[in-house]
C-alpha cells in the first residue's frame, strides 16, 4: 500500500471509534488519576479501555502498561484478544505482537503491556509502569484482601512517565475497592446502561434481559450500571452471592424441591426452588421455579413439573398455612413423590442464619442468576425482619427449606406424607 494511502487508512482506523463511541466511553478531561468505566452488560467497557490503552501505547513509545484481570485467563481472552480487545481494535500495521509465554504485548513503537492477575497480588510487588488498565474491578478476588492489596501494589509501582494514569472498566459490584475508589476525587466515574450501546447490540439480546430480569434488583446492576447498595445488616450480600456463582452444577447425589405455598389462594407466590446436594457435600441451588398469582392447581403443576424436570427424590414443603390444603392440591396434581411437610417453629430470620452462615462458608453455589430469588435473600436481616421486594420472601423460604433438607441436621424429625 502507497504510503498516502497507509496514512489514510490509519487516520480512518483511528478515529472510526471516535465517531461512533457514546458519551460513557469517551475519556473525561481534567486531571485525574483514576478513570472508571462502570456500565451493564454490553455497554463498551471493554472497547473503551481497550481504545484508551491503545491510544497510550501508539503515542508513547516509553509506555509501560499494566493489564490486570480478575485472572490471567481474562486478561488474556477479553482485554488481549477478545473481540473488543486490544489486537481486533488496533489498525493491522500497529496492531501489537502478544508473547503469551512473558505475558507481554510489544508495539512497533517500543511500548509494552505486561498482564497480571488480580488473584496473585505480589504479582505486581516490584513491576514498574507508567500506565495501567484494570478490568472487571468488581470480580477480583475478596478473599484475603487480595483485590485491594493488588490495587495497592500496582499503586505503588506507578511511577514511570510525567501522567500516571488508570482506567478501571467494570460492571458495578458493591465492593470495598470499588466503594474506596468512588469515594477519591481523583476518581472520575462514567457509564450507564446497556442500552446505551444499543446500536452494537442484538435487540434480541436487550429483549430476552429485559424478559429475564425484568425490574429487579440485579437488572439493575447488571444491565442498568448501578452500583446497588447493601442492606446494612442483611444476612446476604451481593457480593456474598457473586463469590458463590458457578456456571455449571457440580456433580450430584440429591435433588430436593422446596415449597413455600401461599396463605391462601388468593396468595401473591408460591416460592419453588430447586436445590441438589453435591458429591463433596455442598449445597447447588438449581432453578427458581417459583409463580406468582396462581391457583392451588397452577401452582401444584408448578411443583410437579419442576421435581419432575429436575428429577427430585423429594418435596419439602411448608404446612404452617394448612398441611391439609398442601396434600389436597398436591394430589389433584397427580403427584405421587414423597412430601416432607415441614411446620416452621422459629421465626424466618432464624431458620434463614444456619443457611446464610453456609454461603459465608462457601458451602452453597448458585448454578447460574436467580434475579428475584437473590433480591429477596438480600432482604433478609439478621435478628429478624425483611426489607426485600415483595410482601414476603416466599422464593428464600423455599430456599432455606432446601438447603435445610440436603446440608443440616434438624432436632425435630418432621411428618413426613406420601402422596
Amino acid at each position: 500500500m502507497p504510503r498516502d494511502e497507509a496514512q489514510l487508512a490509519a487516520v480512518h482506523w483511528s478515529e472510526y471509534f471516535r465517531v461512533h463511541a457514546h458519551d460513557g466511553q469517551i475519556p473525561p478531561q481534567g486531571d485525574w488519576q483514576v478513570w472508571m468505566v462502570m456500565g451493564g452488560r454490553g455497554f463498551g467497557k471493554t472497547r473503551a479501555g481497550a481504545e484508551w490503552t491503545r491510544q497510550i501505547a501508539e503515542s508513547d513509545g516509553f509506555a509501560r502498561i499494566a493489564l490486570v484481570g480478575a485472572s490471567l485467563g481474562e486478561a488474556r481472552s477479553v482485554m488481549v484478544e477478545g473481540e473488543s480487545g486490544l489486537i481486533a481494535c488496533s489498525p493491522p500495521d500497529q496492531r501489537p505482537i502478544f508473547e503469551p509465554s512473558l505475558h507481554r504485548l510489544r508495539w512497533p513503537n517500543g511500548a509494552q503491556a505486561f498482564l497480571y492477575s488480580a488473584a496473585e497480588p505480589e504479582s505486581l510487588r516490584g513491576p514498574q509502569h507508567s500506565h495501567a488498565w484494570c478490568d472487571e474491578l468488581g470480580k477480583w478476588p475478596q478473599a484475603h484482601e487480595r483485590a485491594t492489596r493488588c490495587w495497592d501494589n500496582l499503586l505503588l509501582g506507578l511511577r514511570l512517565g510525567k501522567d500516571q494514569r488508570i482506567v478501571a472498566t467494570t460492571t458495578p459490584r458493591n465492593t470495598a475497592l470499588m466503594r474506596r475508589l468512588m469515594s477519591n476525587p481523583a476518581t472520575v466515574v462514567t457509564g450507564g446502561a446497556s442500552r446505551a450501546n444499543a446500536a452494537n447490540l442484538p435487540d434480541s439480546f436487550l429483549t430476552a434481559m429485559a424478559r429475564e430480569f425484568g425490574d429487579t434488583l440485579l437488572a439493575r446492576q447488571e444491565l442498568g450500571g448501578e452500583l446497588i447498595e447493601e442492606i446494612e445488616g442483611a444476612l446476604w450480600s451481593r457480593t456474598l452471592l457473586e463469590r458463590c456463582r458457578v456456571a455449571l452444577a457440580p456433580p450430584l447425589v440429591r435433588v430436593v424441591v422446596g415449597v413455600d405455598p401461599p396463605a391462601s389462594t388468593h396468595g401473591d407466590a408460591c416460592g419453588i426452588v430447586v436445590c441438589g446436594l453435591a458429591e463433596d457435600g455442598s449445597g447447588c441451588v438449581l432453578a427458581d421455579c417459583s409463580i406468582e398469582r396462581a391457583s392451588p392447581e397452577g401452582w401444584a403443576r408448578a411443583v410437579a413439573t419442576a421435581a419432575g424436570n429436575w428429577q427430585a427424590d423429594r418435596v419439602i414443603a411448608e404446612a404452617n398455612q394448612g398441611g391439609a390444603m398442601v396434600e389436597s392440591v398436591l394430589r389433584a396434581a397427580d403427584y405421587s413423590m414423597p412430601v416432607t411437610l415441614v411446620h416452621a417453629s422459629r421465626g424466618k430470620a432464624a431458620r434463614a442464619e444456619p443457611v446464610a452462615a453456609l454461603y459465608e462458608a462457601g458451602r452453597v453455589r448458585h448454578a447460574g442468576m436467580f434475579p428475584k430469588l437473590e433480591d429477596q435473600l438480600c432482604g433478609m436481616m439478621a435478628g429478624g425482619g425483611y426489607e426485600g421486594p415483595g410482601r414476603s420472601p416466599d422464593r428464600a423460604d423455599a430456599l432455606v427449606w432446601a438447603l435445610s433438607e440436603l446440608m443440616l441436621h434438624r432436632r425435630a424429625t418432621p411428618r413426613v406424607t406420601n402422596i
